[in-house]
């Protein structure tokens, strides 16, 4: 399947953890898109950006990201684009669990990077 080079773009930077340059280009991508799979770059863009502001040590903002990036992807699931959106959501909520679960006001956390989510698009 042809995929969009920015789409491709995308999924690299991300899986070279600079999630900035991919929430970049999949903003470019997702100005141009029209129809279903609109809300797909934007899920994605979410996810990019929860994970920068973890990465930063925004929590607050992470968890707000985190929340809205699986409401754009869910209804993609299972596999949208070649991405498998359950499994890309599973990795997620593990590698942001210890925020997600913590009952402070502004915890303390840390990525782990073994548990950065990557993205491999299946044929």
């Amino acid at each position: 399947m042809a995929y969009d080079q920015r789409y491709l773009e995308g999924i690299e930077h991300f899986n070279q953890c600079d999630f900035f340059e991919a929430h970049e280009v999949w903003e470019d991508l997702w100005k141009d898109v029209g129809g279903t799979s609109r809300l797909f770059y934007k899920g994605l863009i979410h996810v990019a950006v929860c994970l920068h502001h973890f990465g930063n040590g925004n929590i607050r903002g992470a968890k707000k990201l985190y929340n809205s990036s699986r409401g754009y992807l869910q209804p993609y699931g299972p596999v949208f684009e070649g991405l498998n959106i359950e499994q890309l959501l599973a990795q997620l909520e593990i590698c942001c669990h210890e925020f997600l679960t913590s009952t402070e006001e502004f915890p303390q956390v840390e990525v782990n990077a073994d548990l950065i989510p990557e993205i491999h698009l299946e044929e």
